[in-house]
């Protein structure tokens, strides 16, 4: 009897440590994974964004549609996987992908030292500035920095915009992100507000939503990448997907649809 209480016992510390043993494996093999097999197994790319128009924005439909939306999907396609969009705070956009709550920062992003040192970035894809917009009525008053030094800004948290009203020693107070800087502006809440020109040349002016805004000052010159956690072979893959999408003519087409053409880089 005792014999087999023995037995028994050394053969469940037996199955314990082949278990131990095969969990160590599948956890080995997970930290072993590149990035690309890791949204491949799981079948989904989570995309981070923000409602920011021409590139990520909502169709009537509820739909994500936009310059950046609609490639994203065509990588995904490419990949051979689905995606998914996800509205993120952009100040914690880092700290999403790091965490694994997003896949990728897709969102008009602009190339900083900042986001270059946290996250392995793509090749730019698209030029574009930093501009103050301001109520039409008064464009005539804000031409210069100089003349905006006293108004009072809405500008994204965490954005290239905070950071040109930093370096230009500009009154500000940070919002959720561009659409709220605008709503800002239009009902009076703040003064200015600094946005992307893209975004600038799709939501303000005649014919829009905001056709009393305008914008004035354009405060530099940058370029948009895409944001990948830091050492990703997922980078290396897109540049590629992305010189294919522009010698057949994809890219070209998607920035015509939503009226970015003059800003790619090719």
């Amino acid at each position: 009897m005792k014999m087999k209480k023995f037995l028994a016992v050394m053969l469940a510390i037996l199955m314990l440590v082949t278990c131990f043993a095969a969990c160590g494996k599948k956890e080995d093999a997970k930290k072993d994974q590149t990035d690309m097999e890791y949204v491949k197994a799981k079948g989904t790319m989570v995309v981070g964004i923000t409602d920011f128009a021409p590139m990520d924005y909502q169709n009537a439909d509820g739909d994500w549609i936009g310059f950046d939306a609609d490639l994203a999907k065509e990588f995904a396609k490419y990949l051979g996987i689905d995606v998914q969009f996800k509205i993120i705070e952009w100040d914690y956009k880092v700290a999403e992908i790091n965490g694994k709550t997003i896949d990728v920062v897709w969102n008009g992003m602009t190339l900083n030292d900042e986001v270059l040192a946290a996250m392995e970035c793509t090749s730019a894809y698209l030029n574009n500035q930093q501009v103050i917009v301001v109520p039409a009525d008064k464009a005539d008053q804000y031409k210069t920095v100089d003349a905006c030094k006293d108004l009072k800004f809405a500008v994204e948290a965490g954005s290239a915009a905070k950071a040109q009203a930093e370096e230009n020693g500009f009154k500000y107070v940070e919002v959720l992100d561009q659409a709220t800087a605008l709503q800002e502006v239009a009902g009076g809440t703040s003064d200015a507000a600094i946005i992307d020109s893209l975004m600038a040349g799709a939501m303000i002016g005649e014919g829009t939503g905001y056709a009393n805004l305008t914008y004035t000052v354009a405060l530099n010159d940058e370029e948009y990448g895409i944001g990948f956690r830091k050492g990703s072979d997922l980078v290396t893959e897109f540049n590629k997907f992305y010189a294919e999408k522009v010698a057949d003519g994809t890219v070209q087409t998607i920035a015509e649809t939503y009226g970015v053409q003059e800003a790619l880089i090719k």
